[in-house]
């Protein structure tokens, strides 16, 4: 952190406080922190040092809504989405930064409108069928690994299978502690984005996040089912417009 600029920092205190909310309730403000880390250290070196800050909010996540998980979506999600991963690593080694914030361009705004139909009453065309989680799973793992991006994508999944507010974040909470610990061996061993420093960078930002964390169990209190799923609509189309105005 001493080596940084002081906007290099501010943003990645802003990047902990909003990974902090994500993983309590306030789902979209880990959409707009994916970019914003893309634009200060580089897109493949941010999922880098993000995973670290990820896994210390995953905990809190958990922690607080862990009896709300549908363990019936996740039990068809974990497969596709660890192939994702497996695939995403493989992908990762030769992609540079420029297409890096192309594939982050893409997969938000695909995910803005896909919010926005099912919102305005395309959801109740989605099948709950297991072939939309199966691909949901491989898309979430494979966006996961590059650029920590699988939040748009299981929000457009979670949102279609019309789950309650609790049942939403503790689904999400659990997807993205497992999944996100089995990418760490191909962040470390295969991509070399993750080191001492990396670990070094969360423990710093630990507080911020814990902050987040805090603040995002009071204000998921506040909101309304049908509120919450318009704020994460509206938290996507603000995280699309960083990625505009880069």
């Amino acid at each position: 952190m001493s080596n940084l600029d002081p906007e290099a920092i501010t943003i990645a205190v802003f990047v902990a406080l909003m990974l902090g909310m994500a993983k309590t309730g306030i789902h979209g403000a880990g959409m707009l922190s994916v970019p914003l880390l893309a634009i200060a250290f580089g897109g493949k070196l941010s999922s880098g040092l993000m995973l670290p800050m990820l896994l210390v909010a995953d905990v809190f996540g958990v922690w607080y809504y862990h009896r709300h998980a549908s363990f019936k979506h996740l039990k068809i999600l974990f497969p596709w989405a660890a192939l994702g991963v497996i695939m995403g690593s493989l992908a990762g080694s030769f992609i540079d930064d420029e297409l890096f914030k192309i594939i982050m361009a893409v997969t938000i705004f695909s995910s803005l409108a896909m919010m926005i139909w099912m919102e305005l009453g395309g959801r109740e065309k989605i099948p709950e069928r297991v072939y939309f989680g199966i691909a949901a799973g491989f898309l979430g793992g494979f966006t996961s690994m590059i650029g920590n991006l699988a939040g748009t994508v299981m929000a457009v999944y979670f949102l279609s299978m019309k789950l309650p507010k609790s049942n939403f974040i503790g689904t999400v909470a659990w997807f993205f502690l497992v999944i996100n610990w089995f990418k760490v061996p191909f962040h470390i061993w295969v991509w070399h984005t993750i080191n001492r420093d990396s670990w070094i960078f969360a423990v710093v930002l630990t507080p911020a996040i814990l902050a987040g964390a805090y603040l995002g169990i009071v204000l998921v209190k506040k909101m309304s089912d049908q509120t919450y799923r318009w704020f994460i609509v509206g938290m996507t189309f603000v995280a699309a417009m960083v990625m505009v105005l880069r």
